[in-house]
Protein backbone atom coordinates (compact mmCIF):
# COMPACT_ATOMS: atom_id res chain seq x y z
CA UNK A 1 0.00 0.00 0.00
CA UNK A 2 1.26 3.63 -0.97
CA UNK A 3 1.62 5.77 1.81
CA UNK A 4 0.10 9.58 0.89
CA UNK A 5 2.48 12.30 1.55
CA UNK A 6 0.93 14.88 2.83
CA UNK A 7 1.21 18.63 1.32
CA UNK A 8 2.97 19.89 4.17
CA UNK A 9 5.98 17.69 4.08
CA UNK A 10 5.75 18.07 -0.35
CA UNK A 11 8.70 20.41 0.04
CA UNK A 12 10.81 17.90 1.81
CA UNK A 13 9.73 14.42 -0.34
CA UNK A 14 10.64 13.52 -3.33
CA UNK A 15 9.16 12.34 -7.15
CA UNK A 16 11.12 9.11 -7.17
CA UNK A 17 9.59 8.78 -10.47
CA UNK A 18 11.01 12.04 -11.85
CA UNK A 19 14.51 11.30 -9.84
CA UNK A 20 14.69 8.32 -11.55
CA UNK A 21 15.16 10.28 -15.37
CA UNK A 22 17.31 13.10 -13.68
CA UNK A 23 19.49 11.31 -11.39
CA UNK A 24 22.31 9.27 -13.59
CA UNK A 25 22.55 5.87 -12.16
CA UNK A 26 25.06 5.54 -9.39
CA UNK A 27 26.77 2.26 -7.79
CA UNK A 28 24.31 0.72 -5.90
CA UNK A 29 24.70 1.98 -2.31
CA UNK A 30 27.06 0.29 0.51
CA UNK A 31 25.46 -2.13 2.65
CA UNK A 32 24.92 -0.05 6.19
CA UNK A 33 24.71 -0.60 9.77
CA UNK A 34 22.14 -1.98 11.44
CA UNK A 35 19.71 0.11 13.70
CA UNK A 36 17.43 3.10 13.41
CA UNK A 37 17.35 5.52 10.55
CA UNK A 38 17.22 8.51 12.40
CA UNK A 39 15.64 9.55 16.29
CA UNK A 40 13.45 12.25 15.95
CA UNK A 41 12.52 14.02 19.42
CA UNK A 42 13.60 10.10 21.03
CA UNK A 43 11.77 8.46 19.02
CA UNK A 44 13.65 5.94 16.92
CA UNK A 45 12.55 5.00 12.71
CA UNK A 46 13.41 1.51 12.51
CA UNK A 47 15.25 0.88 9.46
CA UNK A 48 12.57 -1.56 8.23
CA UNK A 49 10.72 1.19 7.26
CA UNK A 50 13.61 2.55 5.03
CA UNK A 51 13.77 -1.01 3.35
CA UNK A 52 10.01 -1.34 3.21
CA UNK A 53 10.19 2.22 1.51
CA UNK A 54 13.28 1.61 -1.12
CA UNK A 55 11.55 -1.99 -2.29
CA UNK A 56 8.78 0.28 -3.03
CA UNK A 57 10.76 2.82 -5.37
CA UNK A 58 12.92 0.39 -6.88
CA UNK A 59 9.93 -1.31 -8.31
CA UNK A 60 8.73 2.60 -9.70
CA UNK A 61 12.12 2.69 -11.89
CA UNK A 62 13.99 4.32 -8.72
CA UNK A 63 17.80 3.92 -8.80
CA UNK A 64 19.74 1.76 -5.73
CA UNK A 65 22.03 4.19 -4.56
CA UNK A 66 22.82 6.79 -1.52
CA UNK A 67 21.05 9.84 -3.05
CA UNK A 68 17.74 8.12 -2.85
CA UNK A 69 18.39 6.41 0.44
CA UNK A 70 18.81 9.59 1.75
CA UNK A 71 15.88 10.78 0.01
CA UNK A 72 14.02 7.87 1.75
CA UNK A 73 15.35 9.34 4.98
CA UNK A 74 14.73 12.62 5.22
CA UNK A 75 10.75 11.77 3.60
CA UNK A 76 10.71 8.84 7.04
CA UNK A 77 11.80 11.65 9.42
CA UNK A 78 9.05 14.57 7.39
CA UNK A 79 6.48 11.82 8.13
CA UNK A 80 7.65 11.52 11.81
CA UNK A 81 7.27 14.56 12.95
CA UNK A 82 4.14 15.21 11.13
CA UNK A 83 2.68 12.22 13.11
CA UNK A 84 4.00 13.28 16.15
CA UNK A 85 2.39 16.47 15.60
CA UNK A 86 -0.67 14.69 14.79
CA UNK A 87 -0.34 12.81 18.47
CA UNK A 88 0.09 15.81 20.12
CA UNK A 89 -3.26 17.20 18.62
CA UNK A 90 -5.06 14.29 19.33
CA UNK A 91 -5.51 13.27 15.82
CA UNK A 92 -5.85 9.88 16.53
CA UNK A 93 -8.77 10.18 19.24
CA UNK A 94 -10.71 10.71 16.34
CA UNK A 95 -13.33 8.66 15.70
CA UNK A 96 -13.27 8.94 11.80
CA UNK A 97 -9.19 8.68 12.25
CA UNK A 98 -9.77 5.53 14.09
CA UNK A 99 -11.81 3.88 11.31
CA UNK A 100 -9.74 4.70 8.55
CA UNK A 101 -6.89 3.02 10.79
CA UNK A 102 -8.87 0.16 11.33
CA UNK A 103 -9.95 -0.40 7.61
CA UNK A 104 -6.13 0.38 6.50
CA UNK A 105 -5.06 -2.53 9.23
CA UNK A 106 -7.42 -5.14 7.77
CA UNK A 107 -6.59 -3.84 4.14
CA UNK A 108 -2.66 -4.90 5.19
CA UNK A 109 -3.71 -7.66 6.34
CA UNK A 110 -5.77 -9.11 4.06
CA UNK A 111 -3.76 -8.09 1.37
CA UNK A 112 -0.37 -9.94 2.84
CA UNK A 113 -2.88 -13.22 3.46
CA UNK A 114 -4.17 -13.22 -0.15
CA UNK A 115 -0.53 -12.63 -1.61
CA UNK A 116 0.67 -15.61 0.60
CA UNK A 117 -2.10 -17.91 0.28
CA UNK A 118 -2.18 -17.36 -3.88
CA UNK A 119 1.97 -17.76 -3.86
CA UNK A 120 1.23 -21.45 -2.28
CA UNK A 121 -2.08 -21.77 -4.40
CA UNK A 122 -0.33 -20.55 -7.33
CA UNK A 123 -2.18 -20.69 -11.07
CA UNK A 124 0.46 -22.89 -13.18
CA UNK A 125 0.96 -22.93 -17.20
CA UNK A 126 -1.08 -25.74 -17.35
CA UNK A 127 -4.26 -24.51 -15.59
CA UNK A 128 -3.95 -21.68 -17.78
CA UNK A 129 -4.14 -23.51 -20.80
CA UNK A 130 -7.14 -26.13 -19.32
CA UNK A 131 -8.79 -22.95 -19.01
CA UNK A 132 -7.74 -21.61 -22.81
CA UNK A 133 -8.77 -25.01 -24.22
CA UNK A 134 -12.15 -24.83 -22.61
CA UNK A 135 -13.00 -21.58 -23.51
CA UNK A 136 -12.11 -22.16 -26.74
CA UNK A 137 -14.48 -25.46 -27.08
CA UNK A 138 -17.03 -23.36 -25.82
CA UNK A 139 -16.75 -20.43 -28.34
CA UNK A 140 -16.92 -23.23 -31.60
CA UNK A 141 -16.20 -22.76 -34.65
CA UNK A 142 -18.20 -19.44 -35.52
CA UNK A 143 -19.76 -16.22 -34.51
CA UNK A 144 -22.71 -15.08 -35.91
CA UNK A 145 -24.24 -11.21 -36.84
CA UNK A 146 -28.02 -11.34 -36.39
CA UNK A 147 -31.01 -8.78 -35.48
CA UNK A 148 -33.56 -9.34 -32.95
CA UNK A 149 -37.17 -7.91 -32.35
CA UNK A 150 -38.16 -8.15 -28.63
CA UNK A 151 -42.01 -8.14 -27.35
CA UNK A 152 -43.24 -8.60 -24.59
CA UNK A 153 -46.10 -11.31 -26.21
CA UNK A 154 -46.39 -14.66 -28.41
CA UNK A 155 -49.06 -13.40 -30.35
CA UNK A 156 -47.30 -9.99 -31.08
CA UNK A 157 -44.00 -11.87 -32.33
CA UNK A 158 -45.81 -13.67 -34.44
CA UNK A 159 -48.15 -11.13 -35.85
CA UNK A 160 -44.24 -9.51 -36.66
CA UNK A 161 -43.42 -12.89 -38.23
CA UNK A 162 -46.54 -12.26 -40.07
CA UNK A 163 -45.65 -8.74 -41.80
CA UNK A 164 -42.43 -9.95 -42.70
CA UNK A 165 -43.81 -13.43 -44.33
CA UNK A 166 -45.93 -10.55 -46.66
CA UNK A 167 -42.69 -8.72 -47.27
CA UNK A 168 -42.16 -6.20 -44.47
CA UNK A 169 -38.66 -4.83 -43.93
CA UNK A 170 -37.12 -6.07 -40.48
CA UNK A 171 -34.73 -3.10 -39.38
CA UNK A 172 -38.33 -1.12 -39.86
CA UNK A 173 -40.20 -3.62 -37.65
CA UNK A 174 -37.53 -3.54 -35.19
CA UNK A 175 -37.37 0.38 -34.85
CA UNK A 176 -41.08 0.18 -34.49
CA UNK A 177 -41.72 -2.95 -32.34
CA UNK A 178 -38.80 -4.20 -30.27
CA UNK A 179 -38.46 -3.35 -26.61
CA UNK A 180 -34.73 -3.34 -26.96
CA UNK A 181 -33.51 0.35 -26.27
CA UNK A 182 -30.23 -0.97 -27.01
CA UNK A 183 -30.71 -2.51 -30.40
CA UNK A 184 -34.07 -0.65 -31.53
CA UNK A 185 -32.74 2.11 -33.37
CA UNK A 186 -29.92 -0.28 -35.13
CA UNK A 187 -32.74 -1.92 -36.34
CA UNK A 188 -32.58 -4.59 -34.49
CA UNK A 189 -28.84 -5.01 -35.03
CA UNK A 190 -26.91 -7.33 -32.22
CA UNK A 191 -23.67 -7.10 -34.40
CA UNK A 192 -21.32 -10.46 -34.06
CA UNK A 193 -21.84 -13.20 -31.75
CA UNK A 194 -20.63 -15.87 -30.49
CA UNK A 195 -23.37 -18.66 -29.21
CA UNK A 196 -22.09 -18.80 -25.71
CA UNK A 197 -22.71 -15.49 -25.12
CA UNK A 198 -26.58 -15.94 -25.81
CA UNK A 199 -29.34 -17.65 -23.81
CA UNK A 200 -29.80 -21.23 -25.21
CA UNK A 201 -33.33 -20.80 -26.82
CA UNK A 202 -31.63 -17.80 -28.41
CA UNK A 203 -28.46 -19.34 -29.80
CA UNK A 204 -30.48 -22.44 -30.39
CA UNK A 205 -32.82 -20.63 -32.73
CA UNK A 206 -30.15 -18.60 -34.11
CA UNK A 207 -27.40 -21.09 -35.40
CA UNK A 208 -30.23 -23.14 -36.93
CA UNK A 209 -31.26 -20.61 -39.63
CA UNK A 210 -29.11 -20.16 -43.03
CA UNK A 211 -28.15 -16.64 -43.91
CA UNK A 212 -31.18 -13.74 -44.36
CA UNK A 213 -33.75 -16.01 -42.98
CA UNK A 214 -36.08 -15.31 -39.84
CA UNK A 215 -37.71 -17.60 -37.39
CA UNK A 216 -40.63 -19.14 -38.36
CA UNK A 217 -41.93 -19.24 -34.61
CA UNK A 218 -41.19 -16.84 -31.66
CA UNK A 219 -38.23 -17.46 -29.62
CA UNK A 220 -38.69 -17.34 -25.44
CA UNK A 221 -36.05 -16.48 -23.04
CA UNK A 222 -36.45 -14.59 -20.13
CA UNK A 223 -36.48 -10.93 -21.69
CA UNK A 224 -39.50 -11.95 -23.60
CA UNK A 225 -40.35 -13.61 -26.80
CA UNK A 226 -37.94 -12.31 -29.74
CA UNK A 227 -37.84 -12.82 -33.78
CA UNK A 228 -34.76 -13.53 -35.16
CA UNK A 229 -32.61 -12.94 -38.38
CA UNK A 230 -29.47 -14.04 -39.54
CA UNK A 231 -27.87 -11.60 -41.26
CA UNK A 232 -24.01 -13.38 -41.44
CA UNK A 233 -21.77 -16.49 -40.45
CA UNK A 234 -17.85 -16.05 -40.17
CA UNK A 235 -15.11 -18.56 -38.96
CA UNK A 236 -14.50 -17.29 -35.12
CA UNK A 237 -10.72 -15.23 -34.64
CA UNK A 238 -9.86 -16.45 -31.53
CA UNK A 239 -6.54 -14.75 -30.05
CA UNK A 240 -3.44 -17.49 -29.39
CA UNK A 241 -3.07 -18.14 -25.75
CA UNK A 242 0.61 -16.21 -25.78
CA UNK A 243 -1.49 -13.36 -26.38
CA UNK A 244 -4.15 -14.00 -23.64
CA UNK A 245 -2.12 -15.91 -21.04
CA UNK A 246 -1.67 -13.26 -18.35
CA UNK A 247 -5.86 -12.27 -18.86
CA UNK A 248 -6.37 -16.13 -17.85
CA UNK A 249 -4.00 -16.14 -15.06
CA UNK A 250 -5.23 -12.78 -13.72
CA UNK A 251 -8.87 -14.43 -14.04
CA UNK A 252 -7.79 -18.00 -12.74
CA UNK A 253 -6.67 -15.89 -9.64
CA UNK A 254 -9.46 -14.25 -8.48
CA UNK A 255 -11.66 -17.65 -9.00
CA UNK A 256 -9.41 -18.83 -6.47
CA UNK A 257 -9.79 -16.16 -4.21
CA UNK A 258 -13.56 -16.24 -4.33
CA UNK A 259 -13.57 -19.68 -4.00
CA UNK A 260 -11.57 -19.27 -0.77
CA UNK A 261 -13.92 -16.55 0.78
CA UNK A 262 -16.40 -18.90 -0.19
CA UNK A 263 -15.07 -21.72 2.21
CA UNK A 264 -14.42 -19.30 4.95
CA UNK A 265 -18.13 -18.39 4.89
CA UNK A 266 -19.59 -21.55 4.94
CA UNK A 267 -17.00 -22.09 8.61
CA UNK A 268 -18.27 -18.60 9.62
CA UNK A 269 -21.11 -17.42 11.82
CA UNK A 270 -22.47 -14.38 10.34
CA UNK A 271 -25.90 -13.04 12.15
Amino acid sequence: MRFRILALAAAATFALPALAQQAPAKPAAKPVAPGPVATVNGTAIPRARLDYLMRQQLQRGAPDNEQTRNLVREDLINRELVSQAAARAGTAKKREVQTQLEMTRQEVLVGAYLSEYLRENDVTAADVQKEYDRAREQAGANEYKARHILVESEDEAKRLIAELQKGGKFEDLAKTSSKDEGTRELGGDLDWKLPAALEKPFADAMVALDKGKFTAAPVRTRFGYHVIQLDDVRDVNFPPIAQVNQQIRQRLLRQKVEVLVRELRTKAKVE
